[in-house]
């Protein structure tokens, strides 16, 4: 008897969205990502997914991104990557925290928690990203077992 399982999203899926530079960025770009990863039945852990783009964005935000930034979510090969877009030709530093500090611990996560990390320059700024890779006994959104 054969058992037919999905396998998981062989075909580039991607989408780009520009977001005003505000607080209100990081809750957006983080509904952006979720919805991606449950309309691609990608098989990665969303909290993960979501946190660390909320770190990015955040961090764009915080360190002079101008007006707008653009959020950008791929799908290839076993992994998910998300790039946030900025006009800052700053590139991130990661800094070790003081344990009592409130912040500047978001990158130091990133480079935990993601599969690979980075950033590079763009004509507009810089992009800084991370991607995850597919999790064989991850739960596609529609409950289907990948793998």
């Amino acid at each position: 008897m054969n058992a037919m399982v999905a396998s998981p999203p062989i075909q580039l899926n991607h989408c780009r969205v520009r977001l005003a530079a505000s607080p209100a960025a990081a809750g957006e770009a983080r509904s952006q990502v979720l919805t991606a990863i449950r309309d691609w039945g990608v098989p990665v852990d969303p909290d993960a997914a979501v946190l660390l783009t909320s770190e990015l964005v955040t961090n764009a935000i915080t360190h002079e991104a101008g007006e707008t930034i653009t959020l950008g979510i791929r799908c290839l090969r076993g992994r998910l990557r998300v790039d946030v877009y900025d006009t800052s030709r700053s590139f991130p530093v990661v800094s070790v925290a003081p344990g009592d500090a409130e912040t500047g611990r978001g990158l130091m996560l990133v480079a935990t928690l993601a599969a690979e990390w980075g950033f590079y320059r763009t004509p507009g700024g810089k992009a800084v990203y991370f991607t995850l890779l597919f999790d064989d006994d991850h739960t596609a959104a529609d409950g289907a077992v990948l793998g």
